[in-house]
């Protein structure tokens, strides 16, 4: 926090900025070259653009989707028809490719740490934080100051405060503040004679540097999704050859993984990513007839969920590892789980370089490795955790009160209208904090939506009915599975853009004819501003 002295003689913000944009990555980007027009200030913490893609990537990450399925509207891949699965490299490249052609660079500010935020703007009342307040939202630029920004340049002690009409925040849910289990007294890390580390610290390692540490070790990664696979695959090719050690996965909570986006000789869109198919799953304002509809239909969408677990059985030795989840695979798709599986990733485990050993919940820390509830050890000489990150605290680092509090649900989720507004926090926009079968068109429309917002294209329903609509998509994901832990709109993707195009004035329906807008799939070219 700066001194009182720092908060009174700070610069004013450059000319022409109204305002301030936190984070480059793709969410940051897409903000900005949206509200290109205003000339924003775009406060980034690293050297670069890209995000958790230059700070949460291995050697061996690569992106989930076609290049097709992540681009910008109104800027393929050059490439595009490659299909093969990008590097993060080439994501990283892409990235900047973008922000080159749209000269949106120019407004980022490098190595600048947002450290603090605060309220200038007029007094919210007590009133204003009721759960059915009704009223207006306000003029997301009033024409004065309502926030100011504390950034720390180049790692420096200083802080600079600059003030702002709005804020985006686009700093993401990954990456900067891992999330660590909390273990017993004298029983954790620090009782380890081994090294222990999160994948944000083994993502900072150099190739060189990551081949030593995983090299005839004992390594033990703890968790089973992308960044657990992804990294003990890394750890099967650092031991190949004679001294080579097995790497450890620890393994708690199962989810389905899938090798390509083919089902038995179906494309995978077909079940999931198309408006006939989301049809089979329920979404917010929808009528009792509809819901009626979805009710009689749901034998069969749990048949195209088992349809599905077939193929996948079928394809993958998960029985014969132990690794078939006990629930649908519809509930890893609603909730954002699913994850693509390496090529080579059984053929390492076929060879006993990878193992898996299931776990509870319990599990601890002996000078030796790991020890588990039922007194059984497992002896290491690494450990890794793959156990997520914590982005609520990332934001809660920088918001201030009465704000921070307005974080906190039961649900755990942060409450978004439209993935954008918080509805009682004034004059800020969140981006990419909603996650979608693609989140770089899902940050990217809602940038759209954001930048016309910001133009007085349209009105924002009352505070009141805004947070109606956010509990109705919390409530269908909850519905929807039992991992509701994060705002994951997949099966309603679809409806929930028309919603978002209806709000700005454009047609819902994107397509050429009927027979398309029914069995092809929503891409961000159908969202070109020109159609």
């Amino acid at each position: 926090m700066a001194s009182n002295q720092q908060h009174q003689n700070h610069p004013p913000p450059p000319l022409g900025s109204r305002i301030a944009i936190i984070g480059a990555g793709v969410s940051g980007l897409a903000a900005a070259k949206q509200l290109r027009h205003y000339e924003p200030v775009v406060f980034e913490a690293s050297d670069c653009v890209g995000g958790v893609w230059k700070s949460c990537s291995y050697e061996s990450t690569k992106l989930q989707s076609s290049r097709a399925d992540y681009e910008f509207a109104d800027f393929p891949w050059p490439n595009r028809d490659d299909q093969s699965f990008p590097t993060y490299v080439e994501v990283l490249e892409y990235l900047e490719s973008y922000g080159k052609h749209f000269d949106v660079l120019k407004f980022v500010k490098f190595n600048s740490k947002v450290v603090d935020l605060r309220f200038i703007g007029e007094p919210p009342t007590a009133a204003d934080f009721g759960s059915n307040r009704p009223g207006e939202y306000g003029s997301l630029l009033p024409g004065q100051q309502v926030w100011e920004v504390a950034v720390q340049t180049n790692n420096s002690d200083s802080i600079e405060w600059h003030s702002f009409e709005f804020v985006v925040v686009c700093t993401g849910k990954y990456g900067d503040i891992p999330k660590t289990p909390v273990f017993p007294n004298n029983k954790g890390p620090e009782t380890f004679k081994g090294q222990v580390l999160h994948s944000i610290d083994y993502c900072k390692l150099d190739k060189e540097a990551a081949s030593q540490l995983l090299k005839g070790k004992k390594v033990a990664v703890v968790g089973f999704k992308k960044s657990a696979i992804d990294l003990a695959l890394e750890c099967a090719m650092a031991n190949q050859g004679p001294g080579g050690q097995p790497c450890t996965m620890l393994v708690r909570t199962l989810h389905w993984t899938v090798p390509h986006y083919w089902v038995w000789g179906l494309p995978f869109f077909l079940f999931y990513s198309t408006r006939f198919s989301q049809f089979f799953h329920r979404r917010p304002n929808e009528s009792l007839l509809r819901t009626l509809f979805c009710l009689l239909l749901s034998p069969m969408r749990r048949g195209l969920s088992k349809f599905i677990e077939s193929y996948l059985l079928w394809k993958l030795p998960l029985l014969k590892y132990g690794l078939k989840p006990d629930h649908p695979f519809e509930e890893d798709y609603a909730s954002c789980q699913m994850a693509i599986m390496p090529e080579n990733f059984f053929a390492e485990a076929n060879k006993g370089k990878i193992v898996f050993k299931r776990i509870s919940s319990k599990w601890w820390f002996y000078e030796g490795g790991i020890e588990f509830e039922d007194s059984t050890r497992l002896e290491a000489d690494v450990v890794i955790l793959t156990t997520g990150y914590d982005g609520k605290k990332k934001l809660k680092a920088i918001l201030p009160e009465p704000f921070r509090s307005l974080l906190e649900l039961p649900s755990g989720l942060l409450p978004l209208y439209r993935g954008t507004i918080h509805p009682l926090i004034p004059n800020m926009a969140f981006v990419g904090y909603i996650e979608s079968v693609a989140n770089l068109h899902t940050s990217e429309l809602r940038s759209i939506w954001l930048s016309r917002l910001v133009d007085n294209k349209f009105k924002l329903p009352s505070v009141e009915e805004m947070l109606e609509q956010t509990s109705k998509e919390m409530e269908i994901m909850r519905q929807s599975t039992r991992f509701f832990k994060r705002h994951c709109i997949s099966t309603f993707s679809i409806n929930h853009s028309d919603e978002i195009c209806e709000e700005m004035g454009w047609n819902a329906w994107r397509k050429k004819n009927w027979l398309l807008e029914a069995f092809s799939p929503y891409s961000s070219q159908d969202y070109e501003q020109n159609k």
